[in-house]
């Protein structure tokens, strides 16, 4: 009895995360997640600007947003609610630093979503 209840537990926690993985693959970097990226975060986040220059965090490419910033990552695939990029734009940091700075508009929660979807389906570029 005990092992049957074993199973069973071990196939729902199966399910769960495959629906998950699944949710998720319907992200696409290029389609979904750059033009956020680019629409909030390039001004700064570009090299020669205010961004780059304090963080060494370019958002120009995949392989910039995995690289992060001269302080560490900002994305651990898998993991968005550690991610520093899901942090900072969820206005979970100081004040001071919670992105994007000053007048630019806040990412609407479907924006966030999307990053959060991403990064939770393993970051994959396509």
């Amino acid at each position: 009895m005990r092992i049957a209840s074993i199973i069973a537990a071990g196939l729902v926690v199966s399910l769960a995360v495959t629906a998950g993985c699944e949710r998720n693959q319907d992200l696409s970097f290029a389609k979904d997640v750059k033009p956020v990226i680019d629409e909030h975060c390039s001004n700064c986040h570009a090299k020669g600007q205010a961004g780059y220059e304090v963080s060494g965090f370019a958002s120009d490419s995949y392989a910039s947003l995995l690289k992060g910033t001269k302080f560490g990552p900002v994305v651990i695939p898998g993991d968005s609610f550690n991610s520093t990029l899901v942090v900072l734009i969820e206005g979970r940091a100081d004040p001071s630093i919670n992105m994007p700075h000053g007048t630019l508009r806040e990412l609407r929660s479907e924006e966030i979503d999307i990053i959060r979807r991403w990064i939770d389906g393993g970051a994959m570029n396509d």
